[in-house]
């Protein structure tokens, strides 16, 4: 069947304008729809230029049962939805019914809404014609989706006072609630054979899955995951528990808006919640290293820092633990909580929001209580800061139990896809990471010809990047193949204190135009960066992967350091620990393939179509160095590779 869809003759041919074959396109279609009917789980690489996309399409609409596609990424996301589903469904003789579906804050709450129109959730003056304009589409649009609002700015202060997350979803109760979007997304969801989310609303359902409340997806019989490189770290994030000081903010601002109609249990409501405000403030304080009277933690240039049971309850010289300075404060916010949870419960007559704040007031209780004793040994505590924002994390160490028994067990059939799964040719990493005992494998070839579309450069003499002279020797590389290659480059750095420095020493040997990540947000960086000829862009995390840059424009991408994780990042530290702690070696079994899929993420930004030429530096001196570099050579795309710069010129000056 796949064959009269794909192959030269079949329906696809005879309608897309920009069809060509490609034989691991045909190979992961009936890998797909095999795994798919034989109710049996399937791992597959599939390089870019595969056309993954249609590959595993077309299987799950002929499965005639109700299939979740989820994806990594919003613009991935959208190429599904407004281009691939709208073709498939036109040359398609199998009608079916495809919807997308985004998290539940990107939708507006119509019944908070009316209430923001009479309560003081403005911040200034610029937001009362924000505020105007949404309150104006809202009632107008079909979706609710606050992306159709192209005049507003991405971050409004009020937005998170109207839209719809599901910890203050009143549900039936709602007056709004035929008319509500979240509900309308639902019943698309529900008579749909294809629902289209992204990999963290699908984890926030799955986690959500055995509670009465928060579930989004409709049932489903398999689900696709497209770059599945990011599930680990993604799934660890909702199989954890979190507490912010602006989730505190959030809930005490929602309870000072609920119309409580009892003068004193108001009068109560209010001093409860200035007790838990005014213990939180000195909470917090723990976190900040501004305050003389507590230990300085941030630890790292990240502020990141482990949270450990001796920062809150020590031994004292008879055995027992008492508080420390830090759990004190601590003891007064939970004692405000309790209090807090206490008076919302007596409340009569209580308006139908009480029943969602007071499930929010306990789960933040319970949480914070969970991170701060850090019992759980097979969880990493830690505290972040970001901005004027505290956020303590709980995170498992290993989620491939979880996923084995919540996802891969439950769910007949999983498909696994990405451009990047396997190291040195195996899914060994990919299925221990995850959970994924027993799957099909397949690596489907690519379309692309690397071997005349691409060169690797592994320049000659340079020093470890350990070395305090790799930076300026790497500058000295890095303008030699910018002058080269005229610009059109990517320099992509494993730390911003690297791109920062190498944009320094580089910027003023050339003359092309120079943009930094951090200098606007991604997707403007990028248009820019499409839009301006010759231009070079210094990046880091954030570029390595969902990047597509097609042509000319760009032609070099050039790459500091191989991607090893940071050591001093608390969950990647923990789960080094936990590998060494079990007789394994968490460098070769962790450090080395996750570093290896990271680097094919970022080599696969040059080659993006067929027409695409252009060169992949490599500066890293312990590929050729050090015993593990031989592994990341073997993961390369299939291109010659040189050391003579010479043959970087003749490349460029071919072209």
């Amino acid at each position: 069947m796949m064959e009269s869809i794909f192959g030269p003759d079949g329906l696809i041919a005879q309608h897309h304008p920009d069809y060509e074959f490609r034989s691991g396109q045909l190979e992961m279609a009936e890998a797909v729809a095999t795994a798919l009917n034989d109710r049996k789980h399937l791992l597959v690489e599939a390089g870019t230029g595969t056309g993954k996309s249609l590959a595993y399409l077309v299987p799950a609409i002929a499965t005639g049962r109700r299939v979740i596609i989820s994806t990594g990424t919003k613009n991935l996301q959208e190429q599904l939805y407004f281009k691939d589903i709208p073709f498939l469904q036109k040359v398609l003789p199998k009608k079916f019914k495809a919807t997308y579906l985004k998290g539940r804050s990107n939708y507006v709450c119509l019944h908070r809404l009316k209430r923001a129109e009479t309560a003081p959730v403005l911040e200034g003056m610029d937001e009362i014609d924000q505020f105007d304009l949404v309150r104006r589409w809202a009632y107008d649009s079909e979706t609710g989706d606050r992306a159709e609002l192209t005049e507003l700015p991405e971050k409004v202060n009020f937005w998170r006072h109207v839209d719809a997350r599901s910890d203050i979803c009143i549900g039936q109760k709602c007056p709004s609630f035929d008319d509500c979007f979240i509900t309308k997304a639902r019943q698309a969801a529900l008579d749909a054979d294809i629902v289209i989310v992204n990999h963290h609303l699908f984890f926030a359902d799955l986690a959500l899955r055995d509670k009465e409340w928060g579930q989004v997806l409709p049932d489903y019989s398999a689900v696709i995951f497209d770059e599945a490189h990011q599930l680990e770290d993604i799934a660890a994030s909702y199989f954890g528990a979190h507490v912010s000081s602006y989730q505190v903010d959030d809930l005490l601002g929602d309870i000072s808006r609920l119309p409580i109609v009892n003068v004193e249990a108001s009068r109560e409501l209010i001093q409860a919640t200035a007790r838990v405000s005014k213990f939180a403030d000195q909470f917090w304080l723990i976190f900040s290293g501004n305050d003389p009277r507590l230990p300085r933690m941030m630890s790292n240039d990240e502020g990141r820092f482990v949270l450990r049971q001796q920062m809150f309850a020590r031994k004292n010289r008879d055995g027992n633990f008492e508080a420390t300075p830090a759990g004190e404060r601590y003891v007064q916010l939970k004692a405000a909580l309790d209090r807090l949870v206490s008076s919302l419960n007596v409340i009569k007559d209580a308006p139908p929001e009480m029943e969602q704040v007071l499930r929010r007031a306990e789960q933040l209780r319970f949480d914070l209580q969970f991170i701060l004793m850090a019992d759980d040994p097979m969880f990493v505590y830690w505290c972040e800061r970001r901005g004027r924002g505290f956020f303590l994390t709980a995170t498992p160490i290993d989620s491939s139990g979880i996923l084995a028994d919540r996802l891969f067990e439950k769910i007949e059939s999983c498909v696994l896809t990405s451009a990047t799964l396997t190291s040195n040719a195996s899914f060994e990493f990919i299925r221990s990471r995850l959970g994924v005992e027993k799957a099909v494998e397949l690596i489907a070839d690519s379309n692309f010809d690397y071997k005349s579309q691409a060169l690797i450069y592994l320049p000659k003499g340079m020093p470890d990047p350990r070395d305090r002279n790799f930076t300026e020797a790497a500058a000295a590389e890095i303008i030699k193949l910018l002058n080269l290659s005229q610009g059109r480059a990517f320099v992509l750095s494993t730390s911003h204190g690297g791109m920062q420095a190498l944009r320094q020493l580089v910027e003023p040997e050339i003359d092309f135009p120079i943009l930094m990540q951090g200098e606007g947000a991604r997707s403007g960086l990028l248009d820019k960066f499409r839009a301006t000829p010759n231009s070079v862009l210094f990046a880091t995390a954030s570029f390595w992967q969902g990047v597509d840059v097609r042509g000319e424009s760009l032609s070099c991408v050039i790459i500091d350091k191989l991607p090893f994780a940071v050591p001093s990042d608390p969950v990647v530290a923990a789960r080094q620990r936990h590998i060494d702690s079990k007789g394994g070696s968490s460098f070769n079994e962790y450090s080395v393939p996750s570093a290896i899929i990271t680097l094919k993420q970022g080599i696969g930004r040059l080659i993006r179509s067929a027409s695409d030429r252009g060169v992949i530096a490599l500066l890293d001196a312990r590929l050729l160095t050090k015993n593990y570099g031989q592994q990341f050579l073997e993961s390369l795309p299939p291109s010659r590779i040189t050391q003579e710069i010479d043959d970087v010129e003749i490349f460029f000056s071919a072209a």
